[in-house]
């Protein structure tokens, strides 16, 4: 600022000096140091001169040459030198037009009034991040609950499968229509089997509850495998044919040349659980029924290859014969794990609003 201020002053000089020409007038000498004065003062007055105090303008004035001093040259500007009553850190201030003197305002730029929205805009950001954040104990908390009525509603399913199961047996319905309401209902029919259309579900397990007790705590099992007997059951009180599962055998005997002593001839008294169709699985393979390896309950398709009704029941244990399938092949089983869920989902929402509440809540006030 300060070669800007010379040049100033100099202009300031050659305009006092521009009246008189070359040949200068008695009494010019006041008139033009009052107009240098007038100018000087106009100059100061701009740059912010006059909030450096007096000491600084006297300074500038001394600079000039006015009150009786020498009349300034017209060359090359000349820095101004500091006032001993303002030091040159006021002259420097006073020039970037920063108010010194006590009772001035200052009024901030537009960059300062930018660099002032932005911890509100700050603040508005984490106050909606905030409540963001609090979505995930409440989701939490209503998965929890949800389980909770699941658990009760898987409750009372298990109790009723297991009234049904313990029922006494009841004579097998002929309409296939009432039935759809008597899944695991134990029924009693009276006939004999056709041995000759024998199916074959495989690859099986043996339904052994005693053995899957003592290997429930072991990371692998090796269980035999093998398959179930489809059998059709003339039922001669109803006149109808159904498909009876006789329960499992060993894959080395699945052959019924290898368990002729188990082929049951004549009429006998039967007692089974009814058990509908089921769809396939994923990852389950499809039926076979060229090769006669049936992986899932089809009982259409079934019914159709050995000219049956679609009705099926699974035999209970005391329709096993020595040499024969083993009855009771029946897993009345509900998977109910949703106390494991419960625990799962109030314990995030527990731990999540703790997180919160320390984080926005109880916080200090200076952070």
């Amino acid at each position: 600022m300060v070669r800007p201020l010379a040049e100033l002053e100099a202009r300031a000089a050659s305009a006092a000096w521009a009246g008189g020409g070359a040949q200068r007038r008695p009494g010019s000498r006041c008139l033009q140091a009052r107009k240098c004065r007038r100018g000087m003062a106009a100059v100061v007055r701009w740059l912010g001169l006059r909030a450096a105090g007096p000491g600084a303008v006297s300074a500038a004035r001394g600079h000039v040459g006015w009150a009786g001093g020498p009349a300034p040259r017209l060359g090359r500007a000349q820095p101004l030198p500091p006032s001993p009553k303002a030091p040159p850190r006021a002259v420097r201030r006073s020039v970037l037009a920063v108010p010194l003197r006590p009772g001035l305002a200052w009024r901030p730029s537009r960059c300062g009034s930018s660099a002032a929205e932005a911890p509100a805009t700050k603040a508005q950001h984490d106050s909606v991040f905030q409540w963001f954040l609090l979505l995930i104990p409440v989701t939490a908390f209503g998965l929890g609950t949800w389980q909770v009525q699941r658990r009760k509603w898987k409750l009372k399913l298990i109790a009723e499968l297991e009234s049904r199961v313990a029922a006494e047996p009841i004579p097998l319905p002929a309409d296939p229509m009432e039935l759809k309401n008597l899944e695991y209902r134990p029924v009693k029919v009276r006939g004999h089997f056709d041995h000759s259309k024998e199916l074959y579900m495989m690859p099986r397990t043996m339904v052994d509850p005693a053995r899957e007790a003592q290997e429930a705590g072991r990371l692998s099992s090796s269980p035999e495998s093998g398959a179930y007997v489809i059998t059709p059951f003339h039922c001669t009180d109803l006149g109808i044919t159904i498909l009876v599962n006789r329960g499992f055998v060993p894959r080395k005997k699945v052959n019924p040349d290898t368990r002729q002593k188990g082929q049951i001839k004549g009429e006998v008294d039967l007692v089974g659980m009814v058990r509908l169709a089921e769809t396939r699985k994923p990852f389950v393979p499809e039926n076979n029924p060229e090769r006669n390896h049936w992986h899932y309950r089809d009982l259409e398709a079934m019914a159709r290859l050995t000219g049956a009704d679609p009705i099926f029941i699974d035999a209970d244990f005391r329709s096993t014969v020595p040499g024969g399938p083993i009855g009771g092949q029946t897993r009345v089983t509900l998977r109910n794990e949703h106390m494991q869920y419960i625990v799962t989902w109030y314990g995030l929402c527990a731990a999540t609003a703790y997180l919160w509440f320390k984080k926005f809540l109880r916080r200090s006030p200076g952070v």
